[in-house]
């Protein structure tokens, strides 16, 4: 049995019933105990149920570790290879669902190396030595992070890249842009989606630079101390793909910095995706009707039959909370830890594992949804013209006749205030009642009131001109595959 993620599972009756665990059994401690560990307590103490997951990494690593110990001398070849093909069946055990998973071996390590020494007999305990399961358990993080950064990257890339195509189809198509969410200026849909991009590359760059951050090797710390067995961390380290080793093993073992920087990351990109999210409710309701979502990403009302809601926004903008709380539960976690290694480390995997996933499902959903938004061309320009949107144009056409900005800040408020109770916008009025507030309104004057002109005067760099919208796209996407290498 396996869940979503392809992380197996253990039993029912491994999980739900305390008899399951062996009373007789003190577990791999039990040369220095004098009585079984107490059964809800061995299941209360047991992480196996969620630190399984780990265990292509934990195997990865162990693989490492035993080339390691040959490489110096600890095993012999023949050992490190009977160590290796053990290792290799159970990873084919565990993924073909064959494995047993047992609560009173605690956790992912001890199961495996139960298992090992079973298969291959005294060789499967000699492989602990030189490690702990403490600079173990940090390896094994650390390498499972470092995958699911790389897979949520490549996620985020796919949202960007569907972000860029949609924004190329609509450099010249006007909406209003919003501040209090009052109607500001005009600006076009691409350079909106734009914004969306720029949130979400400063997610990946974050993504990459704290990937380097995880990417030490703390095996071979040991419990806290490190080892007297002459063993090589840099060569584990290359064997495993780490940029570095950590370099103190206090600190190796109890760091869970890494951790929390990822969590903190992931807690921006839900922001940034609950935002859009927001923005997405909004536009899709009757009022705004600016986008339509394709029917397969949403529900209908089991009374209202004319309901169309937008479930995927407004879950993943519920998500976000929940990452806010891994976040801060991981903080609050580590706040009182004096060094090295305390038990209370077993409750960083729910919150960074559950960090993962919900990211991972929120890009998955707006990877294939983001692209297939279908944007209401007519009503969004028809809502850019209520709302005066182009009343900047007319204060700044008035500076370029030599007007200071305030004085014609206030001249353009009494034209908009004739707007207001006339129920015309200012490029409605005419030219004999827009001269009453300034004789140096001319003719010229509505080139700048319409919204093709308002739009195409900001040509900048950053600007919502069509023009440049199309050469933003242009390096947002170099400046995605730079960011990817």
């Amino acid at each position: 049995m396996t869940t979503p993620d392809n992380s197996p599972v253990l039993n029912n009756t491994t999980t739900s019933d305390t008899s399951a665990v062996k009373a007789e059994s003190s577990g791999m401690w039990g040369g220095r105990f004098s009585e079984a560990t107490d059964a809800f307590v061995a299941q209360f103490t047991a992480s196996v149920q969620f630190d399984q997951r780990l265990y292509r990494q934990d195997i990865q690593g162990s693989i490492a570790h035993a080339t390691m110990l040959a490489s110096v001398g600890v095993l012999t070849d023949a050992e490190r290879d009977d160590i290796i093909k053990g290792l290799s069946s159970i990873q084919a055990d565990i993924e073909a669902g064959r494995f047993e998973w047992r609560i009173d071996l605690e956790d992912v390590h001890m199961n495996i190396e139960h298992r090992l020494t079973n298969l291959i007999g005294i060789t499967g305990k000699k492989l602990h030595t030189g490690r702990s399961r403490n600079d173990q358990v940090a390896t094994d993080i650390r390498l499972y992070l470092r995958d699911e950064i790389d897979q949520l990257m490549q996620l985020l890339a796919k949202l960007e890249r569907g972000i860029l195509t949609l924004a190329s189809q609509h450099t010249d198509t006007i909406m209003p842009g919003f501040t209090h969410l009052q109607t500001a200026q005009p600006v076009t849909f691409g350079h909106h989606l734009m914004a969306w991009f720029e949130m979400l590359l400063r997610d990946g760059e974050r993504l990459i630079d704290l990937r380097r951050r995880v990417n030490r090797l703390p095996l071979g710390s040991a419990a806290l101390a490190g080892t007297t067995y002459p063993i090589n961390r840099e060569y584990t380290a290359q064997l495993l793909g780490f940029e570095a080793v950590c370099e103190n093993s206090l600190d190796a073992v109890s760091d869970r910095d890494f951790a929390i920087e990822f969590t903190s990351a992931a807690a921006l990109i839900m922001m940034h995706l609950s935002r859009i999210s927001e923005e997405l409710v909004l536009w899709t309701s009757a009022q705004f009707r600016f986008v339509q979502i394709p029917d397969r990403f949403c529900t209908g009302s089991s009374i209202m039959p004319q309901k169309k809601n937008p479930d995927v926004p407004e879950l993943i903008r519920g998500k976000s909370g929940r990452v806010y709380g891994d976040l801060m539960s991981l903080l609050t976690l580590m706040k009182g830890q004096p060094l090295a290694y305390n038990k209370d480390n077993q409750e960083d995997k729910e919150p960074l594992f559950d960090a993962i996933d919900t990211v991972r499902g929120s890009l998955l959903a707006f990877a294939d949804m983001i692209p297939a938004l279908v944007p209401n061309i007519d009503v969004m320009k028809e809502a850019a013209l209520r709302g005066f949107s182009t009343a900047t144009d007319l204060a700044d056409y008035l500076v370029k006749k030599n007007i200071a900005f305030r004085d014609a800040h206030e001249i353009v408020g009494k034209a908009v205030a004739l707007g207001v109770r006339e129920n015309r916008d200012l490029s409605e009025l005419t030219l004999a009642e827009l001269q009453q507030f300034s004789n140096l309104i001319e003719q010229d004057v509505f080139a700048v009131l319409t919204l093709s002109g308002s739009v195409a005067a900001r040509d900048h760099l950053g600007g919502t001109a069509p023009r440049q919208v199309k050469a933003a796209i242009e390096r947002a996407a170099g400046r995605l595959e730079v960011l990817l290498g």
